[in-house]
């Protein structure tokens, strides 16, 4: 038997059908709507630039997070010590003036004694051997330590290998001899130069360039990425490629913000914050790869690979530098390292 559809049914049916939709699409729509003061803010303040392996993951978790959250949550990434400088930013993160910040490991072992770990010379080869200790059971457990003054560690993001940048040829551990060289504040790092015959500065980020090019300071520390952003090999002479030491992020937010939130956001945040982190690290190596390769090209600064013999000197010369610290970070620790 043929069924009749009729107006009143069909007018029915639409109805129906709209209401279905309109039940589907309820959250996008509600969160569409979201006024000013239901919207939920995270300031994302960092002291480096946009184009560098952090900014870029900074700005890629705010997307995703726009996307996934509907726009319920923006976060607000501000670059280039356009908020806070490297001393202020962690006062800020602990008053709630800022939500994330990703400060240097180095910035951190004031709080955080075992951090310095990662400024030891010479501790990890490649970016292969940082992950497997990061990502191991230690490693996990280490970052689970860091939570303090209403602080709380959430992921680690790569830099990368640091190489030396100098107004003189560094080959061997004797060329350090009376440098100046600008450091993050670490008490490894003045070790290290300390071991080497040369003095130390300590100073922020944004101002390196100023002093490199004033003489305040002669020489620097940096992964490719920091050298072409800010720029610095354009002050100096001679680059070293040392790859000497391990450069990474501790991503952190204030703890009671963070605990604060509704739990289903907080799930959409650690999954895209997982998500970003895997995404970061292969950035990361490939924008240091390309712009170390760009520095070279650009002929402005003379470039010198540390041979075998080279660098075995220099680590020589810089293991006492472990044994100093050991108390400080702890053999349990240092065991799960290459």
């Amino acid at each position: 038997m043929q069924t009749i559809t009729t107006p009143k049914l069909l007018y029915a049916l639409l109805i129906t059908l709209a209401l279905l939709l309109s039940g589907c699409q309820n959250r996008a729509m509600d969160l569409e709507q979201v006024g000013e003061d239901e919207r939920i803010v995270i300031k994302f303040s960092h002291v480096v630039s946009e184009l560098t392996p952090k900014g870029l993951a900074a700005r890629r978790f705010a997307e995703l997070v726009h996307e996934r959250t509907d726009g319920l949550v923006e976060v607000q990434v501000y670059p280039n010590s356009q908020l806070y400088m490297d001393g202020e930013e962690v006062d800020a993160l602990i008053n709630n003036n800022v939500q994330m910040i990703a400060p240097a490991t180095a910035k951190m072992t004031e709080f955080f004694p075992e951090l310095l770990l990662f400024d030891l010379p010479f501790l990890f080869e490649d970016f292969e051997q940082v992950h497997r200790y990061i990502d191991s059971e230690g490693g996990e457990k280490l970052l689970d330590k860091f939570q303090t003054d209403n602080m709380l560690s959430l992921t680690m993001w790569d830099n990368g290998f640091k190489v030396m940048t100098a107004n003189r040829p560094l080959y061997t551990p004797d060329d350090f001899a009376g440098l100046r060289f600008r450091i993050m504040p670490s008490r490894v790092l003045e070790a290290q130069f300390a071991q080497l015959g040369a003095q130390t500065r300590d100073m922020p980020f944004s101002d390196v360039y100023a002093a490199l090019e004033r003489g305040t300071v002669n020489a620097a520390e940096n992964p490719p990425s920091n050298l072409y952003s800010k720029r610095f090999y354009m002050v100096q002479e001679h680059l070293t490629v040392s790859n000497h030491g391990y450069l990474g992020y501790l991503v952190l937010t204030n703890q009671t913000f963070w605990q604060g939130l509704p739990e289903d956001i907080r799930e959409i945040l650690e999954e895209t914050l997982a998500e970003v982190t895997q995404w970061e690290r292969k950035i990361a190596a490939e924008q240091n790869k390309r712009d170390l390769e760009r520095i070279i090209n650009s002929g402005e600064i003379e470039v010198h690979y540390l041979s075998e013999a080279e660098k075995a000197a220099w680590r020589e010369a810089l293991m006492p530098v472990h044994q100093m610290f050991l108390p400080d970070i702890g053999t349990e620790l240092l065991q799960g390292t290459p």
